[in-house]
């Protein structure tokens, strides 16, 4: 109930500020937008092979990238130098058309889950948490070596996320999804997200009415951003 009301009053609260530009001498304004830039089982490769089309070419002035849970997976396992190399060039190439950045850590996992999918022995002795340690310590490093704006995603959620088989988990299981996933959201999970990127967005105080949220199925969300997508609540609490 209260995350609800929290949600109500901020939209109440929102309005909307398009930025000026001139056209011929004569000012206009450019109606704000956030594009969903995120697609399923992606990794940093499949992020660089696309960047251009999907990221660059809306010239945004506001990046949210999050990426890593698949390059620690079985199927798309990329190494943690060859992921970090790739990230930093992902990062650099943003930069390069002066949009600021926001990177995030990747989420927590329920891990009965994941193993039905990815082999429990690929993980060595660090298991998974280990190495999603080791990523989550990179994608922060690489923040602080460019001076970017960083959510400790992965701490919301393992702070109130209840990651469990209980209903009230946020990501999906057999009970809230009928589906043993335990790595996606569920829609509230999403909200969760929106509601904390909005937040950490709002004390930035620099410009993000071209926005862009990069990255796998965890920002894609069911596509677009209409749907049950964090870049879809953002833009409804952003009034885009």
């Amino acid at each position: 109930m209260q995350r609800r009301q929290f949600l109500q009053t901020t939209l109440a609260a929102t309005s909307l500020a398009f930025p000026e530009t001139t056209v011929s001498g004569k000012q206009v304004y450019e109606k704000p937008f956030i594009i969903n830039a995120g697609i399923g089982g992606n990794n940093t490769v499949d992020l660089l092979a696309r960047i251009d089309k999907d990221c660059l070419s809306h010239k945004p002035d506001f990046t949210i990238l999050m990426i890593g849970t698949n390059d620690m997976n079985s199927k798309k396992y990329i190494p943690l130098p060859e992921y970090e190399k790739n990230l930093r060039k992902i990062v650099e190439m943003i930069l390069d058309v002066k949009s600021q950045i926001m990177l995030m850590t990747i989420l927590p996992v329920y891990e009965p889950h994941l193993y039905t999918r990815h082999e429990k022995s690929f993980y060595g002795e660090e298991g998974h948490r280990g190495r999603k340690e080791k990523v989550n310590e990179t994608i922060k490093k690489v923040a602080d070596d460019n001076k970017l704006h960083f959510l400790d995603m992965h701490r919301v959620f393992d702070k109130v996320g209840n990651i469990s088989e209980e209903r009230s988990s946020l990501l999906q299981n057999t009970l809230n999804s009928q589906k043993t996933d335990g790595v996606h959201p569920t829609p509230e999970g999403y909200r969760t997200m929106a509601v904390a990127v909005y937040e950490a967005l709002i004390r930035t105080g620099v410009s993000y009415n071209r926005l862009v949220c990069f990255g796998d199925s965890i920002t894609n969300g069911g596509g677009g951003v209409e749907g049950n997508s964090y870049p879809g609540y953002l833009k409804k609490l952003l009034g885009y």
